[in-house]
């Protein structure tokens, strides 16, 4: 009987053990999710039209800018619509995803694109950082900072 309380003790801290160690929040499937989300932003950046947009942003938006401009949801949607903001082509690589918990994911990647600022052509190297948040079941970008690379 000794044996078999010990063993069923044994049992259930490999059991919690197991579980403490598995990863917090979602797996490839909301990953999976955060990666489309992210990809129809980079598509309504360089197509934009204010519902693909407001659709895919938070009402707190913070997003920052490698120049230090930091815009909010309203400001962001309206500088890419009045062509202020101009992405003619966006390149994304070396994305890495990592979903906190079943609200939250961290976005990271590398961005170049060809712009035309106010009609201005340009061209742009960044590193961003994302912050994702699942809002009504859909992720929506609630943060973002970009530093330059250098040429």
């Amino acid at each position: 009987m000794l044996i078999k309380k010990l063993f069923l003790i044994a049992a259930s801290a490999i059991v919690f053990t197991g579980c403490a160690m598995m990863p917090a929040g979602g797996g490839a499937s909301d990953q999976a999710s955060v990666a489309a989300a992210a990809e129809r932003l980079r598509i309504a950046m360089v197509d934009p039209t204010a519902a693909a947009l407001g659709a895919l942003v938070a009402d707190d938006l913070s997003y920052g800018h490698s120049g230090g401009k930091v815009d909010t949801k309203a400001s962001f949607i309206s500088d890419l619509l009045d062509g202020k903001s101009d992405f003619v082509t966006i390149t994304i690589t070396d994305q890495t995803i990592k979903v906190v918990d079943a609200n939250t994911a961290i976005v990271r990647h590398s961005l170049a694109a060809d712009t035309n600022d106010s009609g201005k052509p340009g061209k742009v190297a960044l590193k961003i950082l994302g912050v994702w948040q699942k809002q009504g079941g859909n992720w929506k970008l609630l943060a973002r900072q970009a530093v330059r690379l250098p040429s």
